[in-house]
């Protein structure tokens, strides 16, 4: 039986490229479209993703490939895995990104993709591969095998090959089906452990998936699953290497390490970075558009040229007032908010709301959304 690696993952022979570097936290998340020809209940893909046809790199939403170009230099990649939905339902999307990328950043910029075997054509993944994709993923679908004869295309081009499934408990049988086809048609086998996710589309739940205690996302069995199946790898001889992938891998490395390198390259002068890359700061809200109920709605609908055109003469009035320098203060425009050190929105708070600011200390994620982990208002 395997046993857990540094990573908190299971391998048996070498991890897969892409895994490499994604538990290092350089590979950008190309989410290329939302729409997908399956409709999985386990899917983890959110409610604003869900069935969209939207672009994200990393969390930032994407209107251009120079979008998804800027996301990639803040947070140092040095590939990207392009994922979905399904990139192959948006085609010339998906191979216009892989070539800016690769112009961009060169040919070192390690590309992989996700994708179901129902859009696999010989042509197609001929045009991926001539546009750079170094690594190309197939997920089986466990209820219909009409497509997976599609995996033996894959092979005849020189870059590597892999499936990826999710370790259902219910379906080691067709798990290990899945083994015995992929034989001599891949390099290697992702194994996910299966999560919980919080969306109206996945139906874990009411399958009578239990999680493994009420703070994980993580489902009962799923390790043991995919742990069995790989024995059954190994007692087959096949020759491909086996990686599961564990919630706790994406959790507390994957993720880690990613809001590491991107607070290194967007923390201001005045913000903290602790060891996981999360940001502590002051923010300074105009009260109708301050952290509380509905406030990821309100960002959405908010007209944020006008906020921070509101904002401007009192960052003035603040800066006159107190006698520091403009490196002390900035607007964020995309959370319209002034931002400070920490200790300087606790030594002129009183001044602050004499402005009719409300003053709070902030700790955040580093990401483009800026997501809030606690916000303390200042009494």
């Amino acid at each position: 039986m395997l046993t857990e690696n540094r990573y908190y993952s299971y391998n048996q022979g070498l991890l897969p490229d892409g895994c490499t570097y994604c538990v290092r936290g350089e590979k950008l998340v190309l989410f290329v479209t939302g729409l997908c020809p399956r409709s999985c209940y386990f899917c983890p893909i959110s409610d604003k993703k869900y069935g969209h046809d939207v672009i994200y790199a990393n969390e930032r939403k994407a209107a251009s490939t120079e979008d998804i170009i800027t996301e990639s230099r803040l947070m140092q990649a040095k590939g990207a895995g392009i994922t979905g939905g399904d990139p192959l339902m948006k085609l010339e999307r998906t191979l216009k990104h892989i070539l800016e990328l690769k112009k961009t950043f060169g040919p070192s910029f390690h590309l992989h993709l996700y994708t179901s075997l129902n859009f696999v054509t010989e042509k197609t993944l001929k045009r991926l591969f001539e546009a750079g994709l170094d690594e190309i993923r197939f997920h089986f679908d466990f209820d219909e095998e009409r497509f997976w004869k599609n995996i033996t295309l894959a092979k005849k081009f020189s870059w590597k090959v892999g499936a990826e499934i999710p370790c259902i408990p219910t379906k080691v049988e067709e798990m290990k089906k899945v083994a015995d086809v992929i034989a001599g048609y891949v390099d290697f086998l992702n194994l996910n452990e299966l999560e919980r996710a919080d969306n109206e589309h996945s139906h874990l739940d009411e399958m009578g998936f239990k999680t493994i205690h009420q703070y994980s996302y993580a489902t009962e069995g799923s390790v043991e699953a995919g742990l069995a199946l790989a024995e059954y790898v190994k007692e087959k001889k096949y020759s491909y290497s086996v990686h599961l992938c564990t919630a706790k891998l994406k959790e507390k490395v994957q993720l880690r390490n990613r809001m590491k390198r991107e607070a290194a390259m967007v923390k201001r002068s005045f913000d903290k970075v602790d060891d996981e890359g999360i940001l502590t700061r002051g923010a300074l809200y105009l009260p109708e558009l301050a952290p509380g109920f509905k406030y990821r709605e309100k960002l959405e609908s908010a007209d944020k040229e006008k906020m921070t055109a509101t904002l401007q003469p009192l960052l003035e009035k603040i800066k006159k007032e107190s006698a520091l320098k403009d490196t002390d203060f900035c607007i964020d425009q995309e959370k319209p908010r002034i931002l400070l050190s920490e200790f300087n929105a606790r030594k002129f708070k009183r001044k602050f709301k004499t402005s009719g600011l409300l003053v709070a200390i902030v700790q955040e994620m580093p990401t483009a959304d800026q997501l809030e982990i606690e916000v303390d208002f200042l009494d």
